[in-house]
């Protein structure tokens, strides 16, 4: 007896994109090309307001500051986040839900409240002057407000972006590779750096890129922690925005950012693919 099956219609992706088509031109678009207009617009409509960016050495410093800060906290979060996932992906089952879980749990905090939980920690009557003071230095240097605390601060926020990109490549890799190579006559550190280190490096590159281009963004943790004389591109808008009023500049500088951030997506797309960053390095 054969059963008669009737055709099944196969509808495009259209109808089910449209929601998530529609939020995004409502929240993301819109929002973006208002900011444009503004930047083109205020106070005459022209490009008044790049010129002015273009022949500003305050800019210019500014953005050397924000791009030099980004890559010093990357490397910062690399040097803390590899040991971490490494433990996580080659430990115990236990031992990496334990580690895992004490890294989430910085995601269910907010940054403005790490941010002032620093400041009591950093600042004159906290921990860390305490701690000085028991060691015999007198006068305590000051900590917050500097470049170190800032610094400090962004790094623990980011470590948890590293850790999970490099833990989504580490967990794939076959502990027979090194195991072989150690039999072969390597030594493990030479195993180490000959063969899972490489293994490694799509990790590396997805969670530098988006510890990278996530720290360029940074408004709350410089602004509150860091020295005036250290501001970067996000603290500058704010204060266009708020203190001077000047929108069309402060756009201007929005569109900067976002255009540099885009630049460096389409370095990354250039040379390792999207794909990657999305799928923890996994063509």
């Amino acid at each position: 007896m054969k059963l008669r099956t009737s055709p099944v219609l196969v509808e495009g992706p259209m109808p089910l994109m449209a929601p998530a088509v529609i939020f995004l031109a409502l929240f993301f678009l819109v929002p973006l090309g208002y900011v444009v207009w503004m930047s083109l617009s205020q106070p005459v409509i022209g490009l008044q307001n790049f010129g002015r960016l273009l022949n500003s050495s305050l800019f210019a410093a500014v953005l050397y500051n924000t791009f030099k800060t980004a890559l010093l906290v990357t490397l910062l979060s690399l040097l803390f986040a590899y040991p971490l996932a490494y433990a996580a992906a080659n430990g115990s089952k236990r031992f990496a839900t334990f580690l895992l879980t004490v890294v989430a749990l910085s995601f269910w905090t907010s940054y403005l409240v790490r941010t002032y939980a620093w400041m009591v920690i950093l600042g004159n009557q906290g921990p860390v002057t305490a701690l000085l003071s028991w060691f015999g230095w007198d006068p305590t240097p000051k900590i917050l407000f500097t470049t170190f605390s800032a610094t400090l601060a962004m790094t623990h926020a980011l470590i948890p972006f590293m850790t999970m990109s490099l833990f989504a490549v580490m967990k794939r890799i076959d502990p027979l590779y090194v195991r072989a190579a150690e039999n072969l006559g390597a030594h493990p550190f030479r195993a180490f750096v000959s063969v899972y280190l490489p293994l490694s490096a799509p990790g590396i590159v997805n969670g530098c890129t988006l510890v990278f281009i996530t720290c360029l963004g940074f408004y709350v943790m410089p602004v509150l922690l860091g020295s005036p004389r250290d501001q970067m591109i996000a603290g500058i808008i704010g204060d266009q925005i708020e203190q001077t009023l000047d929108f069309g500049l402060g756009s201007a500088i929005s569109m900067m950012l976002l255009a540099l951030t885009l630049a460096v997506y389409a370095l990354y797309n250039r040379f390792f693919g999207l794909d990657r960053l999305w799928a923890g390095g996994d063509r």
